[in-house]
């Protein structure tokens, strides 16, 4: 067995703002896999800044040239990349793409068949209050029944107007709204915050506060009236005994996970298992994956009941995204065969 890794670059079609600043490019690294007459391609996704694994450029290269050159020892080691989930996120699913030996073809289920469609949130990026209404009512026109707002940069009364505009046309039936706060809210200024937005009958928020402090994010969820997701509270909590003390601290309502971020197709697996187990909702986003990882993820998010509506609506991000037979439409995304 072989293994090899090149990286891209994609480029946005329009500048996407998040409260960690703006982001107009994306860098993947893509690990192939060669194994006599098979071979299998899988998508290392970081987001600087986010992902525990990467410091910079080089360190990341020299941690796959490693994975790569040693790629016998670590297909049969993935625990020993559990500090790597971008990596090991990439390698795993290159070795099930070399398994099914057909391209972009991870987990055969009925979604991989066409069968199968995820009901998907749509996205919207922070901005102006006029360019956060304007991707709203785009997202509506096209379908999306659950609408997810990052929120956090811009002034909060702003913010709050665009959601106020879209309750005045729709109710909590009609259109969900999901909030994403990538920890933008401040310990004096987060319970109040949170009462003032319950008025627009939120169904979750994301992340309030930044992560790290248990007992502060413990009493967020204890006192808040919108129910509380956690994501980036999640990175690097690696050992199953962790994930499971942090879910009976903390007691959200709901987790978020990405495998890139989460310990990769392992790690969110037992993340699904510990808050099920725990009676806690979750769903699963990329993290800004091209083509390629999004094709992973959805596939093996398939191998799951389904409850609610998944991240997984980032495809027609960028302007060179790698072609693949992904299709999204009315709120769900799907895999049109030919």
């Amino acid at each position: 067995m072989e293994a090899i890794f090149e990286k891209k670059t994609f480029l946005f079609k329009q500048p996407s703002g998040t409260s960690r600043g703006v982001l107009t490019e994306k860098h993947s690294w893509f690990i192939t896999i060669f194994d006599k007459n098979k071979k299998g391609i899988g998508e290392c996704s970081i987001i600087p800044g986010l992902s525990p694994d990467f410091t910079d450029f080089e360190q990341y290269e020299i941690k796959l040239s490693e994975v790569c050159s040693r790629i016998e020892y670590f297909s049969s080691h993935l625990e020993e990349l559990k500090d790597f989930p971008s990596i090991l996120f990439g390698l795993e699913t290159g070795l099930l793409n070399m398994h099914h030996n057909t391209p972009l073809t991870y987990f055969q289920n009925s979604f991989t068949s066409g069968e199968f469609k995820i009901p998907i949130n749509g996205l919207v990026w922070m901005g102006s209050s006029e360019f956060m209404l304007q991707q709203v009512t785009e997202k509506i026109k096209e379908g999306y029944k659950c609408i997810k707002i990052k929120v956090g940069a811009i002034n909060f009364e702003e913010e709050c107007r665009v959601i106020e505009s879209i309750r005045k046309v729709y109710d909590e039936k009609e259109i969900e709204i999901r909030l994403d706060a990538n920890g933008a809210f401040s310990k004096e200024e987060v319970v109040a915050k949170l009462n003032y937005l319950s008025r627009f009958k939120i169904h979750s928020i994301e992340q309030p506060v930044k992560q790290g402090n248990w007992s502060l994010m413990k009493e967020v969820v204890e006192n808040s009236p919108i129910p509380i997701a956690l994501d980036e509270e999640l990175i690097g909590v690696t050992s199953l005994e962790q994930k499971s003390l942090l879910l009976e601290t903390i007691q959200p309502n709901y987790i978020i996970l990405k495998p890139s971020l989460h310990g990769g197709l392992v790690g969110t697996t037992e993340w699904i298992q510990c808050a099920n187990d725990k009676g806690i909702q979750w769903w699963v986003t990329s993290a800004l994956e091209s083509n390629v990882g999004l094709t992973a993820i959805s596939q093996f998010v398939s191998e799951f009941h389904l409850e609610l509506p998944q991240g997984l609506g980032t495809g027609s991000l960028y302007t060179n995204n790698i072609n693949s037979d992904l299709f999204v439409n009315n709120g769900y995304i799907f895999s049109l065969k030919s």
